[in-house]
């Protein structure tokens, strides 16, 4: 996967919006559902992109794949880090970004939840 894909997979997801809200991390690119944070990268290297997990498997996913990681700026009980070294089929990416999309979106008011519905 190239930064072009991981863009139009993130951005083509309903109520997405993309923005470099971090003043001391310019070149951190952040895909928002609604406002809330479901994936990021760093723009200039995409070295790696941090998804939201489920807690229960965070462990075991930095357990089996060597290029899973515990991010370095987010929540490493939530979050994990994966290394884009081509070693994790794009499919299996896709489908983090998927449940990390899903996670966030589950969070939100129903109101909000109801407007992706429309």
């Amino acid at each position: 996967m190239n930064i072009e894909e991981y863009r139009e997979h993130c951005i083509s997801k309903k109520g997405v919006t993309e923005s470099f809200p971090f003043g001391k991390l310019p070149d951190a690119l952040v895909f928002k559902v609604l406002g809330k944070m479901f994936t990021a990268t760093d723009i200039s290297s995409f070295k790696a992109i941090s998804v939201k997990c489920n807690p229960n498997d965070v462990d075991t996913l930095r357990e089996t794949y060597t290029a899973i990681a515990p991010p370095s700026y987010m929540s490493k009980k939530h979050w994990n880090k994966i290394l884009m070294d081509h070693s994790i089929p794009d499919m299996l990416i896709k489908q983090w970004i998927d449940d990390s999309y899903s996670l966030v979106v589950k969070k939100l008011p129903v109101r909000d939840r109801d407007k992706l519905k429309e």
